[in-house]
């Protein structure tokens, strides 16, 4: 049996085999039996993530340490930021809601962006360790759910509602947390899965190999 070339894939909807072609700056490879979308060209993908994601580690770094918003009741002021929202919400017994908080909008973002970061430094010398490939697949789970604009939505309703029993005053956590959400949105539609796997190492130890494609043969028969 011979080995898979790298550009032979099983397609994850209908598991047709077939390789991979050349494709040019923007060009999207489909799936001919189903239709999925199997891999886009993204130029300087990898370049233009890694700027994304610096900027996404600071702007979620600025919406945790400074406040979201600030409250004036009878001259007294009170602000939070996100943690810190959870951690009260925690102290008064809504635990529940305090973790989902903690979860959705801390830990799961804050993963995302780190092992992302890890990533992208890892496959600039290729071949990347073998455990780059662990963290592509926990990228991609923390990106599920990572829910920061659940929260931010959840924010805005609540301002409104405080907005008849309090002055309140948008903090600069706030206007952090909104850019941390665009910032996540064009990581990940600028990140390209597809071609940091092509530099992470193989099992066997050695680097990603491409093997030449062979005129007339189809991908069954590269399969065989």
């Amino acid at each position: 049996m011979r080995p898979l070339s790298a550009d032979i894939v099983a397609c994850p909807d209908c598991d047709l085999l077939q390789r991979i072609p050349a494709l040019s700056p923007g060009g999207t490879a489909c799936c001919p039996r189903c239709g999925r979308k199997l891999a886009v060209c993204k130029p300087g993908s990898l370049e233009r993530t890694t700027a994304l994601a610096v900027a996404a580690a600071i702007a979620f770094l600025i919406a945790n340490l400074e406040p979201l918003m600030e409250l004036s009741v009878a001259g007294r002021e009170s602000g939070t930021t996100i943690a810190g929202g959870a951690w009260q919400m925690w102290a008064h017994g809504e635990r529940i809601a305090a973790l989902l908080i903690a979860l959705f909008g801390v830990i799961a973002p804050a993963v995302q962006i780190g092992f992302l970061l890890v990533i992208l430094f890892s496959v600039r010398q290729p071949p990347a360790p073998r455990w780059v490939g662990t963290l592509l697949r926990w990228v991609e789970i923390a990106g599920a759910w990572s829910m920061v604009e659940v929260m931010l939505l959840g924010i805005l309703v609540s301002l409104v509602k405080i907005a008849a029993l309090a002055r309140v005053i948008p903090g600069v956590g706030i206007f952090a947390t909104g850019g941390l959400i665009l910032l996540l949105a064009a990581m990940s539609s600028s990140f390209d899965p597809r071609e940091a796997w092509s530099r992470v190492r193989w099992a066997n130890g050695e680097g990603p190999q491409r093997a030449p494609p062979s005129a007339g043969m189809d991908a069954a028969e590269e399969g065989r």
